[in-house]
């Protein structure tokens, strides 16, 4: 019977794969559509790279354009931002503030996943969870999480914990619900056809549930990750004493505009990296839901 289970729930996940086969889009009548402005269509892959060129190009030349017509003490240029970052690395505390923020955030971020996940699969999976546990989540995600700062420095003291603690309660409720939603998605005939054959609750959620709803939860993760780096830009504006925000308040406090900049130039980085990271994921462990996007 176990092995007829695994067939069916395998079975069960066929559709899911089959729709991650890329149609090509249906000959339209008419006029021929370019490549460029067809609608939910693949362009050629060197004129996506050179329109991704073209965006940071347009972006670069709009910075150096709004430095031109302000004073560039208050706004400086891309060339006094690249210095300033170059001075920052050279001293070694870019290498120590990074390492510190980067520590944060995956260790808060990833118990909020962990905790998203479990509670929004049981939410979305048991009407007895998701009615003991949606009022809870639904009420408290409205408090906002930086509000909690001076108590959980009074709890927690000033030392690691309550800047962890701060990331996680503010994005675990938006994980939580975002999850259970992703979840409910999982078509019932595939948990009923499992259910037929023999399989419980528990190979149900590990073989139908949880795999169904991957790609949705790595987009959660992606999404709500922006959430926890504002989370910890509050922690470290507080209290800290190394950190990417502490150095943007250093910096602020002996007018290093340039530095400030070359922060946010390090954020902006890190948030890239961080997104086509989870992208990439995405794209190995779950290829048939590709086809979806």
């Amino acid at each position: 019977m176990t092995a007829v289970a695994d067939a069916v729930v395998a079975t069960a996940e066929s559709p899911a794969r089959a729709r991650g086969t890329r149609r090509t889009p249906p000959p339209t009548r008419g006029q021929r559509q370019s490549a460029l402005f067809r609608m939910r269509a693949d362009i050629p892959p060197g004129l996506g790279a050179g329109l991704a060129v073209g965006g940071v190009v347009a972006l670069l030349g709009g910075w150096t354009l709004a430095s031109a017509a302000m004073d560039t003490f208050l706004f400086p240029t891309p060339a006094a931002t690249w210095d300033a970052g170059v001075e920052w690395w050279r001293k070694g505390d870019l290498t120590v503030d990074l390492t510190a923020s980067v520590r944060r955030i995956a260790i808060g971020y990833s118990i909020s996943v962990v905790l998203g996940v479990v509670f929004g699969v049981l939410m979305a999976s048991f009407r007895s969870a998701e009615s003991f546990l949606e009022p809870q989540t639904a009420l408290l995600r409205y408090i906002p999480a930086s509000a909690l700062t001076p108590l959980f420095l009074v709890w927690l003291g000033i030392d690691e914990s309550p800047k962890i603690t701060l990331i996680i309660v503010g994005t675990v409720f938006f994980n939580v619900l975002m999850v259970a939603d992703v979840a409910r998605a999982v078509p019932q005939e595939e948990v009923d056809a499992a259910y037929t054959l023999g399989a419980g609750r528990l190979r149900v959620l590990r073989q139908v549930v949880l795999p169904h709803s991957w790609p949705g939860i790595v987009d959660v993760a992606r999404i709500n990750l922006a959430a926890g780096w504002l989370m910890l830009v509050v922690a470290e504006l507080l209290a800290a004493d190394e950190g990417l925000a502490f150095r943007m308040v250093r910096a602020g406090r002996f007018r290093r505009i340039d530095t400030m900049f070359a922060v946010l130039v390090v954020f902006a980085l890190i948030g890239l990296i961080s997104d086509m990271s989870l992208r990439q994921l995405r794209k190995r462990t779950a290829p048939w839901s590709e086809g979806s996007r």
